[in-house]
């Protein structure tokens, strides 16, 4: 259920593989994503598992209605109402206890901690966010909140990998004349592109120094959701908080 948990002073990072669950196929077993044609009453039951097991109060976990785009929110408790759930790809806390989760099939999902100032943010980060500086965009939001750069503990999720990521010659020179670091070659040598290592580039330009990336390639992994590979799948989650 849990791939991985980890706690870093008080911050803590996690993410779900698909095991654990209660979805049907195609969308088995533990999908948290709620717009991707599953069974609602499956999903909030894969939701309330996930949280339960992480210790965490389900009606305490903070979701984003995410667009591909750079918008980012700062809250201090949940959203209440399910349409009152803004379109945003990254969200901010200075709520210790709080939260915040991002839902990803072969995106980037970046959780960011600094426990000193208290301040924690998830991101999700595509091909479109990584360009548009969906994670800057993050890291200020913190800064602004008392957060420092150099003092943030970024980790990055399962996601799909540069030799996985096909695209066309023109998408990856145009996404690399952005970020040169997500330039990549699939493993038959066809044009591709490492949103991950985008990220952390982005990441190390803004001073972030502890980061980690997950080994883990949805694409290849068939214990992880990957759109590219299914199409019709679930989501998993990433999940930031802190003590």
């Amino acid at each position: 259920m849990i791939g991985r948990h980890d706690t870093v002073n008080g911050a803590n990072f996690a993410f779900t593989d698909r095991w654990g669950g209660v979805s049907a196929v195609p969308y088995e077993e533990l999908n948290l994503g709620g717009a991707v044609g599953d069974d609602p009453e499956a999903v909030r039951a894969n939701r309330a598992l996930a949280a339960k097991s992480l210790g965490l109060d389900p009606a305490l976990v903070v979701w984003m209605n995410q667009v591909h785009g750079s918008d980012v929110a700062v809250v201090d408790g949940p959203w209440g109402a399910a349409d009152a759930v803004p379109s945003v790809d990254a969200v901010v806390t200075a709520r210790r206890g709080l939260a915040l989760a991002v839902l990803t099939a072969d995106c980037t999902p970046v959780l960011l901690a600094d426990p000193v100032a208290g301040v924690a943010a998830a991101a999700h980060a595509g091909r479109p966010g990584m360009v548009a500086g969906v994670v800057p965009a993050a890291v200020r939001a913190m800064v602004e909140l008392g957060a420092r750069a150099d003092r943030i503990t970024a980790r990055t999720g399962p996601a799909v990998c540069g030799r996985c990521y096909e695209v066309p010659e023109a998408m990856r020179a145009e996404v690399s004349a952005v970020e040169p670091a997500a330039h990549a070659e699939t493993s038959w040598g066809t044009p591709a592109l490492d949103v991950s290592a985008g990220v952390h580039a982005q990441l190390e330009r803004l001073g972030v120094r502890d980061r980690e990336q997950s080994p883990v390639c949805t694409r290849e992994s068939r214990d992880h959701f990957s759109y590219r590979r299914d199409r019709t799948t679930g989501r998993l989650a990433g999940y930031v908080w802190l003590d």
